[in-house]
């Protein structure tokens, strides 16, 4: 069955603001002790997020106007840190569908990409813009479009960077290499069947 095909991204956006912020602080090791990838939403940057009594801390996330965010803007080198397949795991269940940094770790980055989630780079100066539009006005619809590598939010437009590799196997449809090998499956077992060494 062909993936889902990721030209576009909208919805609401939140500033998660920082530098170098890294997959632990993402999703904290303790919470990783899971059989499945369900449930890790909730545990999205705990530990800057909650008290050692799990009441809620000042954060963007807890922030009720960012509540329906799904993409999220930050800084530079995000997801550093370990390689962690969690962090995106959690952020995506959280509900995050696209994000919008300075940089990004490179596994992190992979990462990301084979879930389908875009990431996309900005200059810094762009990031403030936006994050500043959403702060006067959290409703504001913002549009990440990947054929064009535009972000839109109000009336405004910021070019977005986006490896071309990425970017082709998102709006292709080609973003899980598991996916698409199965979908190739019968192409898999013709080629198989031609291969000498192969024959029982």
């Amino acid at each position: 069955m062909p993936l889902e095909k990721i030209t576009s991204v909208a919805g609401r956006a939140v500033f998660v603001p920082g530098n170098d912020i890294d997959t632990d602080r993402i999703i904290p090791a303790r919470f990783m002790k899971c059989v499945t990838f369900d449930g890790l939403g909730e545990y999205l940057f705990y530990d800057v997020r909650k008290n050692a009594d799990g009441t809620d801390r000042a954060h963007p996330l807890n922030d009720p106007r960012f509540k329906q965010a799904t993409i999220l803007l930050s800084g530079a080198n995000f997801g550093c840190g370990s390689s962690r397949e969690h962090a995106p795991q959690a952020l995506q269940k959280y509900g995050f569908r696209a994000m919008v940094a300075e940089s990004y770790a490179e596994i992190f980055f992979g990462n990301c990409t084979t879930l389908g989630i875009p990431c996309l780079g900005a200059s810094r100066a762009d990031i403030q813009r936006i994050a500043a539009a959403v702060e006067q006005n959290p409703a504001l619809e913002v549009v990440v479009d990947l054929v064009r590598a535009e972000l839109h939010f109000g009336g405004q437009i910021a070019k977005v960077v986006i490896r071309e590799s990425a970017r082709e196997a998102l709006v292709n449809g080609r973003w899980d290499a598991i996916g698409d090998l199965l979908e190739g499956a019968e192409d898999v077992r013709r080629l198989a069947a031609r291969l000498p060494y192969l024959a029982t």
